[in-house]
């Protein structure tokens, strides 16, 4: 197994050599009803915090946009759509799969945890399935609150995905998923994967070890945001397959506004 100075240049060569096999099944959700669920369901969350306000006005900023699923989503919606990345074959795939919308994208290298951008630059800041895999996501949540412009809206999906490294119980159910896959003939969403490199990399994750989405909502609510988690999300977005293979680990969505008076924040 080859080995690497850090943390950081793990994950970084992980997710370069993924970018292809992830891009397919970003092409899937896009040729798929899925491109219409997410759609609907991220014009909802915005519409709710921005009422009135025109798509094209809002200002958004996906982090850790990989393939550029969302990017892409939020570009037919209308808004004015940042997508950053820390990997150059991700960037490279999103700018692919936007097509013709990559001329209304602007896709920047960048990290996460120290983002570059002016402070109070955006409308939205979203993710899904990133703060799992960073190194410090309380340095990426300072940093994304530091972004959003006041009454600005924050929104990360994700789950518990390696909880099963470090608790018995969970172990077992992730056991019976990946029997169920095979029992039910659904498609298995591990084929093609390093299973042992991505295990590798989630046991230096810290929220691998962490109760979600009680960590994210407590480390939100430290920066004076008013959070909510919506842990029944997956029903609306996951197709059955993503429900056979993650049962045990539903996504969840944590929905945080900044307060319009920086004062309420300190």
């Amino acid at each position: 197994m080859q080995r690497y100075a850090s943390y950081e240049e793990e994950n970084i060569a992980y997710w370069n050599g993924r970018a292809g096999g992830y891009s397919d099944v970003n092409r899937e959700e896009l040729a798929t009803a899925q491109r219409r669920v997410w759609r609907g369901v991220l014009a909802e969350q915005i519409a709710v915090c921005h009422p009135g306000r025109r798509m094209e006005e809002v200002r958004v900023l996906d982090v850790g946009t990989g393939p550029g699923f969302f990017a892409i989503v939020l570009a037919e919606l209308g808004c004015r759509v940042t997508a950053v990345d820390y990997t150059d074959n991700m960037l490279r795939e999103a700018r692919r799969n936007a097509g013709a919308l990559a001329e209304r994208i602007r896709f920047l290298k960048m990290n996460a945890e120290q983002l570059t951008f002016p402070d109070e630059s955006f409308d939205v800041v979203l993710s899904r399935n990133v703060t799992w895999n960073l190194p410090d996501p309380t340095a990426a949540y300072r940093q994304w609150h530091r972004v959003l412009r006041p009454g600005g809206l924050l929104l990360n999906f994700d789950a518990g995905w390696y909880a099963y490294l470090y608790d018995e119980q969970a172990r077992a159910a992730h056991l019976t998923d990946r029997a169920n896959v095979e029992k039910l003939g659904v498609a298995d969403d591990t084929a093609g994967t390093d299973v042992d490199a991505m295990e590798a990399i989630a046991r230096q994750a810290p929220l691998s070890r962490r109760s979600r989405p009680a960590w994210d909502v407590a480390a939100l609510r430290q920066l004076g945001m008013d959070v909510r988690a919506d842990e029944e999300i997956w029903r609306r977005v996951w197709t059955r397959e993503e429900r056979v293979n993650n049962a045990s680990t539903p996504m969840f969505l944590v929905r945080a506004v900044k307060p319009e008076c920086r004062a309420a924040a300190q």
